[in-house]
């Protein structure tokens, strides 16, 4: 019987580089560490590259100044814009709110509250919940400074409206604030709009053009290069990260062809089929900060295929709790790992609809990699894992 189940590995890489041949190093540094730390590989292993990597190797980068010259071009030399449900974030949208500001003379944030859409506050819930205010209210700037404007985030200790209220006025553009979680508010400033939520975007992009709306969502943004640019054609400004103060690295493009590369390579050199993907930000809340940390658009943007699918599993607790509550030791063991061979038992298929959620392979092997990553010093933007297919009846 083996003593493990799951083992995941945070593999240390150069720092990598724009231009790097970022498939050679990965095989080399998985290769480097399993000789120097003893350990062999197996068929549906997975070998995961955080998406920042990506993004660098392949040189995805966007200025200020170009996302400005792709907004003046959609809106046609805008005079006033209106936005719809940014996410507050120093990091991920402080430099878009920046291109955005730069490209008009008046700009409207409409925030939803009491958070975003991943979770980061803008005001004290237990004031709007004794205050005149609901959720469907629409809250001016005057009103939120009146009643909630003393409020600062609790791990950042920042208002967020006074910080994207500072950074706009400094691109000489004029800014006001609306809170509301109708998206169709905004039509009361203005007809241009930025839709910028992340995975209500296709909704929320919908319910402006009924109202006839000029909308652009944010992943339409810097979907073709601009002056040589980089650029993501399927997620535009979307899973883009803070570079310099001028400067966006963007999701990257080219992740399917340098996953199906690793996985080639990585065969002619183990013999083994091993799995490969690109992760994102996990798909995983904070209970106490209440931040849900899936800010890319997906978890992960490209893996090979034996990554598709959800997993296929009964939940061990309820299957010994129920079925086999007679049982115990060795005798249980064998049940339960027949009960797994048998996946096509009726018990099974209740076990799988009662007990497990029903979730993606890469969402859950992605949200393993960014905790085992982290987003600091690490120096591991490549995750090995073992035995995250095995279970009992592979003793």
């Amino acid at each position: 019987m083996r003593d493990l189940g799951t083992v995941v590995r945070g593999i240390r890489t150069p720092i990598i580089k724009e231009g790097d041949d970022l498939a050679g190093i990965v095989v080399n540094s998985i290769l480097n560490a399993s000789k120097n730390n003893n350990f062999q590989f197996n068929d549906k292993d997975v070998v995961a590259i955080t998406e920042a990597v990506v993004g660098i190797s392949e040189g995805n980068y966007a200025t200020v100044d170009e996302v400005v010259e792709d907004i003046k071009t959609k809106f046609d030399n805008p005079k006033e814009l209106g936005i719809v449900f940014p996410i507050l974030s120093r990091n991920r949208f402080s430099i878009i709110l920046k291109a955005i500001a730069r490209s008009t003379d008046k700009l409207y944030v409409q925030l939803s509250f009491p958070s975003d859409e991943v979770g980061n506050g803008i005001l004290d819930e237990d004031k709007l919940y004794n205050s005149k205010y609901d959720l469907g209210s629409v809250i001016t700037e005057g009103e939120y400074r009146e009643t909630f404007g003393d409020w600062i985030h609790p791990f950042t200790g920042i208002n967020m409206i006074d910080f994207y209220k500072e950074l706009i006025e400094s691109e000489n553009c004029e800014a006001e604030f609306i809170l509301s979680n109708t998206a169709t508010d905004i039509l009361k400033y203005t007809n241009n709009v930025i839709n910028c939520d992340i995975h209500t975007r296709f909704h929320t992009k919908k319910l402006l053009q009924k109202e006839n709306a000029n909308v652009y969502g944010l992943y339409e943004i810097m979907n073709k290069s601009v002056n040589g640019s980089g650029f993501n054609e399927n997620y535009g400004m979307l899973g883009s990260n803070k570079a310099t103060e001028e400067r966006l690295k963007l999701f990257p493009r080219t992740g399917q062809t340098l996953v199906e590369d690793i996985q080639k390579r990585l065969k002619e050199k183990t013999g083994k089929n091993i799995e490969v993907m690109v992760y994102g930000d996990g798909a995983f809340k904070d209970p106490v900060g209440k931040i849900w940390e899936l800010a890319d658009p997906v978890v992960s943007p490209a893996y090979t295929k034996g990554l598709e699918g959800t997993p296929n599993e009964i939940k061990l607790k309820y299957v010994s709790d129920n079925k086999y509550s007679h049982l115990e030791g060795d005798e249980l063991k064998d049940a339960i790992k027949k009960e797994i061979t048998e996946k096509d038992s009726n018990l099974v298929g209740k076990m799988i609809t009662q007990g497990t959620t029903p979730r993606r392979l890469t969402d859950l092997i992605g949200s393993l990699c960014d905790l085992t990553s982290g987003s600091g010093d690490k120096g591991t933007p490549v995750v090995f894992i073992q035995g995250y297919f095995d279970n009992l009846a592979n003793d």
